[in-house]
């Protein structure tokens, strides 16, 4: 089903969903399974695979020179959605990127989920590999999450990069795409930011998922400038609880968003790792039923494999 169709059919009431990493290479799928199991008490109907580009490591030969090797530590996307639905009976949205995919690339990605009855894709730009200063596209690949939601709303309506093909099968998926409240770090400002977001919509995307925030009134605003421009789908708060001090500095440089005075100085007044994991809890919660309060449709959480918090706050939210 739908991601918009899961909204609609819930009748005003706030869903409960979350976020999944793929596992590193070499670890098997019941460690995913075993971050899912704790929050399928909440009746998620849909649950995020993030999507894990290739990166580029040196290796030194016997002969001194280097050699250029592609890695890619989170394989599995493809894979983890089809276990979840065959396992859980709930909708998997795998995110599909623009970094890492010629088009052909991202045809036969797309290809191969809806042969597996998948309905749903967040599509995205990507970052930039830690070779990179800057994004980069590849040869023939999109270089923009609107040029990529384009190519999606394209194949619903049948057409495919071959354009010999006859009678060729239109796909039917619900395509998602991220917001930023605080503006995505490269935009000059968040006006510009949501003008693009609007061309996302134009070109065919059906819902927003937004970065992290931890400040709601920077979520409200953002929605408030959303539907002043004509954005009129629905803004689904993307929400993290911090779990350690060391997130005090790395959310900020990561992820370009800020922290509230009163969230940090209780993170840093906290005396142990588990008074920290309850600060976030807490402080996650009371977001949560604010958001709640306002008619949401859906609380969606980035669990980054760890569901242990995710299960506290779903415990004393939903």
């Amino acid at each position: 089903m739908k991601v918009t169709d899961h909204i609609q059919n819930a009748n005003g009431k706030t869903l409960f969903s979350f976020e999944i990493l793929p596992p590193l290479k070499g670890q098997n799928i019941q460690s995913i399974f075993d971050s899912i199991d704790p929050l399928m008490e909440f009746d998620p109907p849909f649950i995020d695979v993030t999507y894990h580009r290739e990166e580029f490591e040196f290796k030194e030969l016997p002969n001194g020179l280097l050699q250029k090797k592609i890695v890619r530590k989170r394989p599995g996307t493809v894979g983890i959605c089809a276990a979840i639905q065959n396992k859980y009976q709930v909708d998997a949205i795998p995110h599909i990127l623009c970094g890492g995919f010629s088009r052909e690339d991202t045809e036969n990605f797309l290809i191969d989920m809806d042969f597996l009855g998948i309905q749903n894709v967040v599509a995205l730009r990507g970052d930039a590999i830690r070779n990179e200063t800057y994004f980069k596209p590849e040869r023939d690949g999109n270089s923009y999450a609107g040029e990529l939601v384009t190519q999606i709303a394209n194949l619903n309506k049948g057409i495919y990069l071959d354009e010999d093909l006859q009678n060729s099968a239109a796909t039917n998926f619900c395509i998602g795409v991220a917001g930023y409240p605080e503006k995505h770090m490269e935009a000059p400002s968040l006006d510009s930011d949501i003008y693009f977001l609007k061309q996302k919509i134009k070109n065919g995307a059906s819902y927003i998922v937004t970065q992290m925030f931890f400040d709601n009134k920077k979520y409200f605003d953002f929605v408030a400038k959303c539907r002043k421009e004509g954005i009129t789908v629905p803004i689904i708060p993307g929400l993290k609880p911090i779990s350690t001090k060391k997130q005090l500095n790395q959310i900020p440089h990561r992820f370009k968003v800020d922290l509230p005075d009163d969230l940090i100085m209780a993170v840093v007044r906290a005396g142990d790792a588990d008074a920290v994991r309850q600060v976030g809890i807490e402080w996650c919660v009371a977001q949560s039923k604010e958001l709640i309060a306002a008619g949401i449709p859906v609380l969606h959480y980035y669990s980054m494999g760890k569901s242990e918090n995710i299960r506290e706050i779903a415990k004393a939210v939903f």
